[in-house]
């Protein structure tokens, strides 16, 4: 699809004009008609501000019943619109990207929960962003935010669902990202007992989302937990779908060490990673007779493999993990049940992470077009050039996976091998002649 890439649309906010929205929302009543109610809300980002008012008066244009949360995390989004009794959500983010990008993401009804919006859905719109189809709209009326009745439906559905924990003898780090999970992590983990030290917690819509902060920036979270010998540290992305931690000693566990330490405690038997896992996890799985189904990158398709394969817990590397039970990532409930298992064993998270022995692992990024992205799958010089250093990793043990970005304009090259220095002297070097070739 030219719009929708592994999770929504996500471009420079700029490019999110009214137009732009019209067609998104013309696209949405062609495929459901417009006798359907929809909730929106989104992150901190100055943009998402505009957006949430321009999606508003096009909703109300052409008939549509709707409602807003205004900043509220994709988790909570996802779970209260269909709570809630609304048809479909509309969720404005651009997740860890820095606040010069924005995107939409689609949730609609599904079986038993809010499901990202299904492939007849994203053609709808895309069809209708194509044809420039768009609409007159009127000004909106006044109408009463649902953010705090959200807030407290999303509550309920947290505590309910980690059961009896009490964190009453924790000192934890939490950084926020500056953005949506500001308006609600502190709060939660207080309620359950714990000393919490909060930074980049700014709820308000501006540019300081992701910036040097939150689980791509893990620096400040770090320090801040060896300065103030805390227990542990999380950190969340600027739509809390994900969440990444660092131990007292400022090691960072990732999506790979949660994943491990969850189906460990819940003594699970299956596990979906995605071919960006690192070669530790997939050891320790079979070590331990436990299935590890490898899926391409995206939480739609670890979700996908979860369905199909009926197993229970599955993520990225990335923090973004699929709880039993739940339809998509949670960065508050994952970072709520780790807290868990944290306060239940008391062993330290360091114990609890090294459940796993992890393989050296370099990610390079290499700036690309559209072009160069699509060259990358078709181009025979570089299926070549990537053969040869396939062949070069076997002498350390090694792997290879080159793949182009969802989400930005980038290709991603990722190598594995026993000896650090000389697969990030590889994962450059091929980067260098991959520009050359493409």
């Amino acid at each position: 699809m030219k719009y929708f890439g592994t999770d929504g649309i996500r471009q420079e906010a700029a490019k999110f004009t009214k137009d732009f929205i019209n067609s998104i929302i013309a696209g949405l009543a062609d495929y459901a008609g417009t006798d359907k109610k929809v909730l929106i809300g989104g992150d901190t980002r100055e943009s998402s501000e505009w957006i949430l008012q321009d999606l508003a008066s096009t909703l109300e244009s052409l008939g549509f019943e709707y409602a807003s949360v205004e900043v509220l995390p994709t988790p909570a989004i996802s779970y209260c619109f269909y709570e809630m009794g609304f048809d479909f959500a509309i969720d404005v983010t651009a997740s860890h990207n820095p606040y010069t990008d924005n995107g939409i993401k689609i949730f609609e009804r599904g079986p038993s929960s809010g499901i990202k919006l299904t492939e007849p859905g994203c053609e709808a719109i895309e069809k209708a962003l194509e044809e420039h189809k768009t609409i007159n709209t009127i000004s909106t009326t006044d109408r009463a935010s649902l953010h705090d009745e959200a807030v407290e439906v999303y509550k309920e559905h947290l505590l309910a669902y980690i059961k009896e924990a009490n964190f009453s003898n924790l000192k934890i780090g939490m950084d926020c990202a500056n953005g949506a999970m500001s308006v609600i992590s502190k709060s939660i983990f207080e309620d359950l007992g714990a000393t919490v030290e909060v930074i980049s917690a700014n709820a308000n819509y501006g540019q300081d989302i992701n910036a040097n902060c939150g689980s791509t920036h893990l620096e400040q979270l770090k320090s801040l937990v060896k300065e103030n010998n805390l227990d542990f540290g999380i950190a969340y992305d600027g739509d809390g779908d994900r969440t990444l931690l660092v131990d007292r000693e400022g090691k960072e566990v990732d999506g790979d060490e949660i994943i491990a330490i969850l189906a460990n405690y819940l003594n699970l038997d299956k596990i979906a990673i995605t071919v960006m896992a690192n070669q530790g996890i997939i050891n320790w799985a079979s070590a331990n007779n436990i299935h590890a189904e490898i899926t391409a990158v995206g939480d739609s398709n670890v979700a996908e493999a979860m369905r199909t394969h009926q197993i229970e817990i599955g993520g990225e590397q990335s923090g973004h993990i699929i709880l039993p039970g739940e339809p998509t990532g949670d960065g508050m409930l994952t970072s709520l049940m780790v807290t868990k298992v944290v306060a239940e064993t008391q062993k330290p998270l360091s114990e609890l992470a090294s459940i796993i022995t992890k393989f050296p692992q370099v990610i390079v990024n290499m700036s690309a077009t559209p072009e160069q992205k699509a060259n990358l799958k078709t181009s025979e010089s570089t299926k070549k050039l990537l053969l040869e250093y396939d062949e070069k990793l076997k002498s350390v043990d090694g792997r290879l996976l080159v793949r182009p970005s969802g989400t930005e304009p980038l290709i991603r090259i990722t190598m594995w091998g026993n000896d650090e220095s000389a697969i990030t002297a590889l994962a450059n070097e091929l980067k260098d002649k991959l520009g050359e070739t493409l």
